[in-house]
């Protein structure tokens, strides 16, 4: 099926995924909505996890339903073990089974460190940390008994660059690149893929609260910022069966910014 928003090039009729349920967490917007979209394309039926967005989630929703998929939002806050159990169980009774999660979800208000209190520093790591605990301990009983799954975890330049009035967020990705690096090794045994992909500057649709961003494109050697479907792309590849000899990895999708670093 064709969807909007898919870069060119990417293949929309292989559906390599059909037959696989995947979870994607903040999958209404920006990023997490890209995913969606791709994972559908390719033929994965998509549980579109959201917190604050129902509106933009039902209308990815109504978009994969419009070109044939199946999708269903699934509210709840994955800061919280009860409310990420609740919601494993709604995919388990919906779909049957959870082959991918992509843990996109996370917080990304900025600061400054020395005006940061332990209660912002904890919020994002209840979100980026705890809540990736939550969603893989929810989804791991599913991949086990089926022998196969896809883990993907959402990084950040800043985690190799650093990130101004980004401590929080940046230790907090930090460590889901070592949560990556760990059970990629621990499931392998298992048939569960777990890799990391890195988005560099990204177009998306911005909150107010956070501050306008320098133009980076002198930074980056291809001269262009990028687009979330070009994240979503390489999520799907990894999923597929092109990244079937994958796991453990840091995908950089950034246009090259690292040569710099």
């Amino acid at each position: 099926m064709a969807l909007q928003g898919l870069p060119a090039g990417l293949p929309t009729e292989g559906r390599e995924l059909a037959g696989q349920v995947a979870l994607v967490t903040g999958g209404a917007k920006n990023i997490g909505r890209a995913i969606s979209l791709a994972l559908a394309a390719a033929g994965a039926a998509v549980a579109i996890n959201t917190l604050r967005s129902r509106e933009e989630a039902e209308a990815v929703v109504q978009e994969i339903r419009a070109n044939g998929g199946d999708a269903e939002v699934f509210i709840a806050d994955i800061a919280h073990a009860a409310a990420v159990h609740a919601m494993g169980e709604g995919v388990m009774r919906r779909f049957g089974k959870i082959d991918i999660l992509v843990l996109n979800a996370s917080q990304r208000r900025e600061m400054l460190f020395k005006d940061m209190t332990f209660e912002d520093w904890r919020s994002t790591m209840s979100i980026t940390l705890d809540g990736s605990f939550h969603c893989i301990k929810a989804c791991l009983p599913s991949m086990l008994a089926n022998r196969h799954g896809n883990i993907i975890t959402l990084g950040g330049d800043a985690v190799l660059l650093g990130g101004n009035r980004k401590s929080h967020n940046t230790t907090a990705k930090s460590g889901l690149v070592g949560l990556t690096r760990a059970l990629a090794k621990e499931l392998a045994e298992d048939g569960i893929r777990v890799n990391c992909v890195s988005p560099g500057s990204i177009n998306t649709t911005r909150p107010a609260h956070r501050s306008a961003r320098a133009d980076p494109k002198g930074k980056i050697p291809l001269g262009r910022t990028g687009d979330a479907a070009e994240i979503a792309s390489v999520v799907r590849f990894l999923c597929g069966p092109g990244g079937g000899f994958i796991t453990g990895q840091i995908m950089h999708v950034n246009g090259g910014a690292m040569i710099f670093a």
